[in-house]
């Protein structure tokens, strides 16, 4: 027993320490993913109209005080640096509180009103609209497993997209509408504010990755000055970016 313990032990040393060397890769994704998004959304921002106006009492603390023209072109600008800066892996650790900040603000201000799902169901479950006194109606884990992203606004959403669908199938060439895609009904929840704000939150902690990043030769680099500033041989250690 204690053979197959330790041989296993073994194994799983080996495999961490080649797993070790693909760390950066989790970092790469995540600004991979990022990068763009953050980048079409500040240049959207910046080669379009000021509309903070229109939600800044519902910004939250200091936000709703601060003049909208200074929210608008902070957001803007970190948006889009920010993006290019994720994609380069340049500062990640730095730059990805300001864009965290911007995802919380956005969620709160714009979002969260409207619960979670950023697309309404377009067939909501009949027992997430049915009476929760019904014994039909399903249990509780049943009702949280599949109508987490159904509430008062989706189901009318849901309607409202069945009515316009109705609509196409008489008026329009429904097959062609629907096709490569089927038709939806946006409710603009806090579901992508909330990924791409816990993305960022990673993206503080694991840095922007070995071997695929700037971040990570940069520390390199450091790493080498100071070992001749020191009068080390060879290339000292160096923090992983």
């Amino acid at each position: 027993m204690n053979s197959i313990t330790a041989g296993l032990g073994s194994l799983y040393d080996r495999c961490t320490r080649v797993l070790a060397h693909f760390d950066g890769v989790p970092a790469l994704l995540l600004r991979l993913i990022l990068g763009p998004v953050l980048i079409a959304a500040g240049w959207e921002k910046l080669s379009g109209e000021n509309w903070f106006a229109g939600i800044q009492g519902a910004m939250p603390f200091p936000f709703h005080i601060v003049p909208v023209e200074i929210s608008w072109f902070l957001a803007s600008w970190t948006e889009f640096l920010g993006g290019i800066a994720l994609l380069l892996g340049l500062g990640t650790r730095i730059i990805a509180l300001p864009l965290a900040v911007v995802m919380f603000v956005a969620g709160y201000s714009v979002h969260l009103s409207n619960g979670w799902a950023a697309i309404a169901p377009s067939n909501p479950p009949a027992l997430c609209t049915a009476d929760r006194s019904d014994p039909e109606a399903g249990g509780w884990l049943e009702r949280v497993i599949r109508c987490q992203s159904v509430n008062e606004r989706t189901i009318e959403a849901s309607e409202r997209l069945r009515r316009a669908k109705g609509i196409l199938r008489r008026h329009g060439n429904y097959a062609y509408l629907n096709g490569n895609g089927a038709i939806v009904k946006l409710n603009s929840g806090i579901e992508f504010s909330a990924i791409y704000f816990a993305m960022l939150l990673s993206l503080m902690a694991i840095g922007g990755g070995r071997y695929l990043s700037l971040d990570y030769f940069l520390a390199r680099r450091h790493g080498r000055d100071r070992g001749r500033a020191r009068g080390l041989p060879g290339e000292t250690a160096f923090v992983k970016s």
